[in-house]
């Protein structure tokens, strides 16, 4: 019994011993605390308006020091700009070309080591948290003095002379809502919500502001986005996407699951608009950016990336041909290369790379009140130079686009194209080949938008080789086939199925049409194709077109003439008045 009173009297007395430590530590961490706040709340504020060269300063409600656990944490934080310091900065070519406005609940620093700053003038902590900030990021367009890179001191050579070195572990910005917003008008380009970013490892000493591994003193910058839903302003589109992924020193941007959804079916879609306008439905696996210059995207908002990666995706697009075109609109302003100079940013990608991408192209037609489609399936290839800067297009002004696809998902197609990005009507050339064919596989397409029935015909092959521009066509087409028969339909009434035209199909069959080429005996004939543009025309429409038209010549039923829009409008009109009478 003596020897167990003993061993609880020792406890005792070290309970007791322990627990007047832990007093005397907690009484000197609130004593400590008490006299670090206003110094530490002193050196932040210093610290951010010395280190942003006077352009930001910081202000908080409270900062509360935890030295047992190494917390600090500032309540109510706003980073708050001098407009006056930047315009100064601007007029001496010194203005950085993105600016920050921040407000957040709660900045949380952990594990801070105050004594080691005190005494050894090094800031070394965990992690910093930025729990939920409203972000504003300012894009100004701002010139830069050619002596920059030589007379810009370094970060650490701005705080050198108080500081040996700052490293912090992790800083971590979650949930955050960010409005991009032009510096011109103010008014906000992009509003994005639940945006995460992780900067890793970020350290300031006289080593680290010479190492070209890290980006910004930091090894690595990434962020992520998830579940972005929005609403076009004309409200006919869900915007869906799964994830945006993004590194700095990985140098990528990854998107993943980007749908673009129509809130209507086809022809309601499309009878909502008083014109002609196109239905888009778009999924997009993936999509991914790879070798992006963060730096120059940061500074000179200018995008610059080796290779842009598509793929697998599905696009649907439909077009009403029973609504008249936009008076004064001119679909070439969507021809690729046009549509390139519209990017709001100075754009050089080195390639595009398309896989596994399935295009399905419907047109309905009003007269047989019909649908007819054309697939082009597992397009895949690649697109070299795609840019609109004006240093990168003096030295190559050409993007060449090298594809393959499975046409009505049974004949192979490649195709080559040229694009000429500054001339002024906008060249392009297009040559390729497309491999044999059973015709009669083309019926739901002919059937539906020419009003023409394939009874029998077998290709094995066709090649083109055309110049094109926002004008028209012209080229030469090769269509090699076989025993070659067609009947000529006239529209159903009401939607009902379009009926056959015996005697002018006979007379097509024996008159017109050539059942082979080469004919026995004869070389094989070759079209020699021209077609004058029309501005409803767009640049898929005047891609196929060349090669239909060509394909009609070495049939034998030469060329179609082209209706004005309001020539094709008023059969339509007359047609319908037709069928109210009736």
């Amino acid at each position: 019994m003596e020897n167990k009173s003993g061993k609880y009297k020792w406890l005792k007395w070290l309970g007791g011993i322990v627990g007047v430590l832990v007093l005397i530590v907690a009484g000197l961490a609130l004593y400590f605390s008490a006299k670090w706040k206003p110094l530490l709340t002193e050196k932040i504020k210093e610290g951010v308006y010395s280190g942003s060269h006077r352009l930001y300063h910081i202000d908080f409600k409270d900062i509360r020091l935890n030295l047992l656990t190494g917390t600090a944490v500032l309540d109510e934080v706003s980073l708050l700009l001098d407009t006056a310091v930047y315009n100064r900065m601007k007029a001496v070519k010194m203005a950085p070309a993105h600016l920050f406005q921040i407000k957040l609940e709660k900045l949380q620093i952990n594990r801070v080591s105050v004594l080691r700053a005190y005494f050894k003038k090094q800031i070394d902590l965990s992690s910093i948290v930025l729990d939920h900030p409203s972000i504003h990021v300012i894009h100004n367009k701002v010139s830069k003095r050619p002596d920059t890179s030589k007379g810009d001191s370094t970060l650490y050579q701005q705080i050198s002379k108080s500081l040996k070195s700052i490293h912090v572990g992790a800083i971590r910005i979650v949930d955050a809502d960010v409005d991009y917003i032009n510096g011109i008008n103010l008014k906000p380009l992009h509003s994005i919500k639940h945006f995460n970013m992780n900067i890793k490892e970020l350290l300031i000493d006289s080593l680290s502001q010479y190492d070209t591994t890290r980006f910004y003193y930091a090894k690595d910058v990434n962020f992520e986005l998830t579940n972005l839903r929005s609403t076009g302003k004309d409200k006919m589109y869900t915007m869906k996407v799964d994830t945006i992924q993004g590194s700095a020193t990985g140098k990528t941007i990854r998107v993943t699951g980007f749908q673009m959804i129509p809130l209507y079916p086809d022809l309601t879609f499309t009878r909502k608009y008083k014109y002609g306008k196109d239905r888009y439905d778009m999924k997009f696996d993936h999509i991914e950016f790879e070798g992006i210059n963060f730096v120059k995207l940061n500074t000179d908002a200018e995008l610059e990336a080796r290779v842009l990666k598509i793929g697998p995706a599905k696009v649907g697009i439909f077009v009403n041909r029973e609504l008249p075109a936009p008076p004064n609109l001119d679909k070439a302003h969507n021809f690729p290369h046009i549509a390139l100079k519209r990017l709001p940013i100075p754009t050089i990608i080195d390639s595009i790379q398309l896989r596994k991408v399935d295009i399905a192209y419907t047109e309905y037609n009003p007269i047989s009140q019909k649908r007819g489609t054309i697939y082009f399936d597992n397009l895949s290839g690649h697109i070299l130079n795609v840019t609109n800067d004006s240093s990168r297009l003096a030295k190559n002004n050409h993007a060449i686009a090298n594809l393959n696809a499975l046409v009505m998902k049974s004949s192979k197609i490649n195709i080559h194209i040229n694009f000429n990005l500054t001339d002024k009507l906008a060249a392009f050339s297009y040559k390729g080949h497309v491999g044999p064919m059973d015709l009669m596989v083309l019926n739901p397409m002919a059937k539906n938008m020419g009003l023409v029935e394939l009874e029998s015909g077998k290709m094995q092959s066709t090649d083109f080789d055309i110049k094109a521009n926002i004008k028209g066509l012209s080229g030469t087409v090769q269509f090699l086939y076989t025993n070659l028969k067609v009947k000529l339909l006239k529209e159903g009434e009401n939607g009902e199925q379009p009926k056959k035209k015996g005697f002018l199909s006979f007379l097509a069959n024996k008159l017109l049409i050539n059942d082979d080429n080469p004919t026995k005996g004869e070389a094989a004939r070759v079209a020699h194709v021209t077609f004058e543009r029309t501005p409803a025309a767009s640049f898929f429409n005047l891609l196929w077109k060349g090669v239909f038209i060509g394909m009609r010549e070495n049939v034998g039923l030469g060329i179609v003439p082209v209706k004005s829009p309001e020539q094709s409008m008023k059969k339509i009109k007359d047609k319908k008045e037709a069928r109210k009478n009736k």
